[in-house]
């Protein structure tokens, strides 16, 4: 045999071939955004299938010892062999026809052709292996090196599954209306063309109510495009549910919505309901673009709103270390928005980036699943510049392009993304999110991960003093909660262009009463001292339980700063319920200034000749049995304080005591509590037999702790785990792997137990640290978005980078010109240092 053969052979107990259910990690670099479209390639560990770039796999050599790796690189066909397919013999590529991902007629997986390339590399001599060279080697060694390779060339990566997951969004429902719906018999024939709506004439994006056959525009959009709201508004008058889209009526079917069920409907008796109005559905032609039609063309021009973009003018690409663009996932706009920004500021740089050599050395054996590693590669692929490189011409015809390109080959954090939303049940799906709630998301898990050494998200956590002063003995309690963020409210009432929208809404009932196209709205104008002072004016609590009079009274709540952080966020609270309870987006302009001063809403704390409330605790919420029964505990309060990572017993205790009422309320008992020596053991209720100290175990789902006990870890470790989440399989999952430091530490016996001591008995958890000083800020960033809801649209972000803003907009970085300051939703100040 020769040499290399030899190598194979001596190392083939170690290559594996993938089976369903193996994670193989071959798009992506577990350290970095290397991918086989990189200089260098792709090395795929033959064992573990996890990739690493040419920077990488030598370290991971040296860690593990595993020698064969499959190296994989791809070059891009040129735009002529992609057009053309000369020699591949593959039709060429469709246009998308269907709302859909990953199935046929939908957007293409694939969106580049390439050419690939795959051998075994052998380290540490890096001497490679060709299908070719297999041939001449013994059968045993071909035959296994042969299929592995087969195998992890076939297999669907993790980052292509999560990524670009099969979607189909044209899978429509039969409306429970179709079956039953009445129509009216009064003698109404829609004629085959000349359609308008019967208020303002409208002449497209007409829909045929499918009970008495009128006619309406649809929907006015955001952008003040669209229609003008009529067959809405005739809905909410006669209550008729179903309505057709002229235009899009064919043999094959037409777009029907029920308003009723407010989705797009199958309506399966359409043909009879449509001749009802001497509708011939097999003479129709389509001359107008189905709602399908309209979304697939959104999606494909992603990026082309104006004002926030700032698409009216011609803007400057930039690129090198701090201006690096990241991919869209697919309505990832929010989570790249967010982690632009916390990347600018010094302790996530310092956290991650600067510790980035020790962190990737105490790297788990699987670097992809860990928390630290990820974050650390997100940051330095963001700031070192080594991606932040103009993207390669895609092809397109150049005579279709309206404006420079500007993208960058960019990042795409797909094993970010992955790990940051595991288990939840929003941020795991590829459905646009709500920046603001991510942003708490990601600054939870920065907690739960940094319970030792330095914690980045110390930048943004401040202190609220809550003064609450009963008017009925003005007497006054104090309690101070943990806070990441500002929530300015938005008084509508307060716009200094009252005029102005006034007389635009009185021309609009004008319009409509009228038939006449309504006029375009202004947008209110809001100062942003007028937020500012809505947010510190004094609180009327009319169902507050005062423990001086022993009875439900009327109070006061005057909120205040406690301490002011390094670094302050700000959100604008622009999304809100009409009175129909269909969530909105207030259009408004509020001047943000670049500076702010808030050192006259510092606490003061309890006055001189101020009297406090008693510490008495509310009346239990005890059950009139002469048995006791365990009270009726909120559960939604107790997840999310167990989700900020407080024991469970202890989230159950805050509940308990505070009487049910909320989540600031049980926060605040925590914070207060956190010393007690029995803030962990299990809460006793008054008269119950329970002692101090015992664990219901029968509580804890036995299937749970199977499964986490079949990944190797104790019976007190799953415990724990499931415990500290409220019982919640996948957040114990995601616990126990964020927690590793802190389990390995527990001394654990042969019989599964720990010998450690229990949890009540170790030393209380410290503090919440907050950092303090003066009150003074200046902006360094904000987020905007577009669109009706957090739940659609699209997010940018826009920073101040040595004295220049600059807009980042997913792969595009580039000199911002107008920055829209007065349009954002988060904002971020820092610390001004006198």
């Amino acid at each position: 045999m020769t040499e290399v053969s030899e190598i194979l052979m001596s190392v083939l107990s170690t290559i594996r071939v993938p089976r369903p259910g193996d994670r193989v990690h071959k798009d992506e670099c577990a350290f970095s955004f290397s991918s086989p479209e990189s200089e260098g390639g792709l090395y795929v560990c033959m064992n573990s299938f996890l990739g690493f770039g040419s920077k990488y796999v030598e370290r991971h050599y040296a860690k593990t010892g595993q020698r064969a790796y499959l190296h994989i690189t791809r070059t891009r066909k040129t735009q002529k062999e992609d057009e053309n397919n000369s020699g591949s013999g593959d039709p060429p590529k469709k246009k998308p026809t269907r709302l859909a991902i990953g199935i046929e007629g939908g957007f293409d997986v694939e969106q580049e052709q390439y050419e690939e390339e795959v051998k075994v590399v052998l380290f540490p001599d890096r001497q490679e292996v060709t299908s070719e060279d297999l041939a001449s080697m013994p059968d045993v060694v071909r035959e296994r090196v042969s299929l592995s390779m087969a195998g992890l060339q076939a297999a669907d990566s993790v980052s292509h599954t999560l990524q670009v997951q099969q979607w189909d969004g044209e899978v429509r429902q039969e409306s429970k209306h179709a079956a039953d719906l009445k129509q009216l018999d009064n003698g109404v024939k829609i004629p085959p063309s000349g359609w308008k709506c019967e208020v303002c004439d409208l002449q497209e994006n007409l829909w045929m109510n499918l009970t008495d056959g009128k006619i309406f525009c649809g929907r006015r959009y955001f952008d003040g495009s669209g229609g003008n709201n009529h067959a809405l508004l005739y809905y909410q008058q006669s209550g008729y549910p179903l309505a057709v889209k002229l235009g899009t009526i064919t043999p094959d079917g037409a777009d029907v919505y029920s308003y009723d069920e407010d989705d797009m409907v199958l309506d399966p008796k359409l043909p009879e309901h449509l001749s009802h109005f001497g509708i011939d559905m097999m003479t129709m032609e389509k001359t107008e673009r189905t709602m399908t039609e309209l979304e697939i063309a959104v999606n494909q021009r992603v990026g082309e709103w104006e004002v926030i973009q700032e698409s009216g003018t011609t803007l400057r690409p930039l690129w090198g270390p701090g201006l690096t663009g990241m991919k869209n996932l697919g309505n990832s706009c929010y989570l790249n928005s967010v982690m632009q920004v916390l990347f600018t500021i010094p302790d996530f740089q310092t956290k991650y980036v600067s510790n980035i050599e020790k962190i990737f050395n105490e790297a788990p054996s699987d670097p992809t699943q860990d928390f630290k590693t990820q974050v650390a590669k997100l940051g330095y692929g963001l700031l070192s510049g080594e991606y932040s490189k103009p993207a390669p011409d895609p092809g397109d015809d150049p005579s279709t392009s309206t404006e420079p390109r500007g993208d960058q080959v960019g990042i795409a954090p797909c094993m970010f993304k992955a790990l940051v939303g595991r288990g939840h049940p929003e941020f795991s799906t590829n459905r646009q999110q709500d920046a603001q709630e991510f942003l708490l998301h990601f600054i939870n898990m920065v907690e739960r991960n940094c319970r030792s050494g330095m914690n980045p998200s110390e930048a943004f956590r401040f202190l609220v003093e809550e003064k609450i002063v009963c008017q009925q003995s003005q007497k006054a309690k104090y309690t101070q909660r943990v806070d990441y963020m500002v929530q300015l409210p938005v008084p509508m009432d307060q716009a200094t262009n009252m005029e102005e929208l006034q007389e635009a809404e009185r021309c609009r009932e004008e319009a409509e009463s009228s038939g006449a196209p309504p006029p375009a709205a202004p947008r209110a104008q809001i100062p942003f001292a007028v937020c500012l002072a809505a947010l510190s004016e004094p609180e009327t609590l009319t169902d507050f339980w005062s423990s001086a009079v022993q009875a439900k009274t009327t109070a006061t709540k005057i909120t205040r700063f406690a301490s002011f952080p390094d670094h302050l966020v700000i959100q604008i609270k622009k999304f809100t319920f009409g009175l129909d309870w269909v969530p909105k987006k207030l259009d408004v302009s509020i001047d943000v200034p670049d500076t702010l001063d808030l050192s006259s809403l510092r606490a003061m704390g309890q006055q001189p000749g101020e009297e406090l409330l008693p510490e008495v605790a509310p009346p239990p919420l005890m059950t009139p049995d002469v048995e006791v029964k365990a009270p009726v505990l909120d559960d939604s309060t107790v997840s999310q304080l167990c989700e900020m990572g407080f024991p469970l017993e202890a989230c159950r205790k805050a509940v308990y005591y505070t009487g049910n009422t909320g989540i600031d309320a049980a926060m605040n008992w925590v914070m207060g509590h956190m010393e007690d020596p029995d803030f962990s053991a299990p809460l006793v209720y008054p008269g119950s037999s329970s002692a101090p100290g015992t664990t219901p175990t029968e509580s804890l789902p036995e299937e749970h702790l199977a499964t986490i006990i079949s990944m190797g870890f104790s019976r007190d470790q799953a415990t724990r785990a499931l415990r500290a989440t409220n019982n919640v399989l996948e957040r114990a999952v995601d616990w126990i792997f964020s927690h590793l430091d802190d389990l390995e530490s527990m001394d654990v016996s042969e019989g599964g137990r720990s010998e450690g001591g229990s949890e009540a008995s170790r030393e209380p958890p410290p503090g919440p640290r907050v950092r303090d000083g003066p009150g003074k800020y200046e902006l360094f960033a904000f987020i905007s978005h577009m669109g009706t809801s957090t739940m659609c649209g699209h997010y940018v972000c826009h920073i101040k980078k040595d004295q220049q803003w600059v807009i980042f907009n997913d792969q595009k970085v580039c000199a911002s010109e107008k920055p829209p300051k007065d349009l954002g939703y988060l904002y971020f100040y820092r610390r001004v240092v006198e």
